[in-house]
């Protein structure tokens, strides 16, 4: 028998998952949806922590992926929206073992952010070290502040 821990959060978007697929039934039998829905955010059982902060140059976000490799994380960007999801697979117990204790979430998690209109989206750059993914999303020029000399007479 697996030990699953008790996550608020994982409650919170299992009722948000239900709430989603009854407005898609309502939707599918009156002809009302126009769009298939994102997979991979039903089917995630967790999200990654994340930091999102701002200088004059630049958005970075920084996520936790503590013992995901690099190549099981998945970032995409499409219309304003950057995704990153991916799965942490689970220790399997061995016969000579057995857990106590599982307090880390495994299964597929899924983070999704709307971006803001003014930033230059050819030279988003990812880089994934030490279990953390920092993503560093350049600002327009238009985005910039400037600043303005005021003549006092």
């Amino acid at each position: 028998m697996a030990i699953v821990r008790f996550s608020p959060e994982r409650e919170l978007l299992n009722v948000e998952r239900e709430f989603n697929r009854l407005f898609k039934s309502f939707g599918n039998r009156f002809g009302l949806n126009q769009e298939n829905g994102n997979e991979e955010y039903e089917n995630a059982v967790w999200t990654p922590l994340t930091d999102i902060s701002e200088d004059t140059d630049n958005f970075k976000i920084k996520l936790d992926l503590p013992g995901i490799n690099k190549s099981d994380v998945k970032i995409a960007f499409s219309d304003s929206q950057l995704t990153i999801s991916g799965e942490r697979k689970q220790e399997k117990e061995t016969k000579d073992s057995k857990f106590h204790r599982v307090e880390r979430a495994y299964g597929k998690y899924y983070r999704s952010f709307t971006l803001p209109q003014q930033i230059q989206e050819d030279k988003i750059e990812a880089e994934f070290r030490d279990g953390q993914l920092i993503i560093t999303i350049p600002k327009a020029e238009e985005a910039k502040p400037k600043e303005i000399e005021v003549k006092v007479k």
